[in-house]
């Protein structure tokens, strides 16, 4: 019983594999038509999930309250998905969204640059320039959706658990080697303390969600701590009638046990659209 979250350069195999995996441990795979319907769900439009989808933003664009809202329904979507356990993310920052939890195992699919232009080359019938383009445009936008979004390096290989070449690797044999993986190094403590983990951060999630996007509450920088159901608000508002709606709002939220608040007073405080 695991999450399995991999990140992948195009033409890598990193898909194929995914899908050999699934058919080795049953595994739901959790790819981009699934992220995108559960953020629709969510009321995040179409024309916004292809603005930030694996793509690199823009300097403007990433300071945008419109990225923040994408990232917050992305992650909450992550969170909820994990929970059901026995998924394989496929990119989106899982890796990077789950980090911490006990029971993910992250990994990284890449190739040579040369294999890549030409499974590319053969995949489109195009010419190995037009191949080299396409790849890095590629890896232009994933590593970018990745600073810019989580402040980390797509390309080094310490954030994640195992990264596969596969030059010599065909879907199967890389598939094979993670569930092995998988299977030496999920335990059933893991599991119990990622699930208790991830239940606290989904119910952060959905409090912020609440305030923020639902009752429209305005506190700045909001972040639900979650410890077992009892909730420590942590943020920046002008008004201490907000922070009591805010705290009010908070305990109505199904799962709460006990809400305290660290929301800081600043009576000056503005924010410049």
């Amino acid at each position: 019983m695991a999450v399995i979250a991999i990140s992948r350069e195009l033409a890598s195999y990193g898909e194929e594999t995914a899908q050999e995996l699934s058919k080795l441990n049953g595994y739901k795979i959790v790819d981009r038509e699934h992220i995108e319907a559960a953020l629709s769900a969510m009321g995040i439009d179409v024309e916004k999930q292809a603005r930030y989808d694996e793509k690199n933003p823009g300097f403007w664009a990433s300071l945008s309250q419109q990225r923040d809202e994408y990232l917050h329904f992305l992650t909450q979507t992550v969170y909820e998905t994990a929970l059901e356990n026995n998924c394989i993310f496929i990119g989106r920052g899982a890796h990077v969204i789950l980090r911490g939890i006990k029971n993910l195992i992250s990994i990284r699919i890449g190739a040579s640059k040369t294999v890549r232009i030409e499974r590319v080359r053969k995949a489109q019938n195009i010419d190995s320039r037009h191949a080299l383009q396409i790849i890095e445009s590629s890896d232009h936008d994933r590593a970018g959706f990745h600073k810019y979004f989580f402040s980390v390096d797509w390309y080094n290989p310490s954030e994640y658990d195992m990264t596969l070449t596969t030059d010599r690797f065909d879907p199967i044999h890389a598939a094979s080697a993670i569930d092995a993986f998988r299977m030496s190094f999920i335990t059933e403590d893991r599991e119990k303390e990622a699930q208790a983990k991830l239940k606290d951060l989904l119910l952060g999630a959905k409090i912020v969600t609440e305030i923020t996007y639902n009752r429209k509450i305005p506190i700045h920088f909001l972040e639900a701590a979650v410890d077992r159901g009892v909730v420590v608000l942590h943020g920046v508002s002008n008004s201490r009638a907000t922070v009591d709606s805010a705290v009010a709002t908070a305990n109505l939220v199904p799962g709460v046990k006990q809400v305290e608040s660290a929301i800081q007073l600043v009576q000056e405080f503005t924010v410049i659209p």
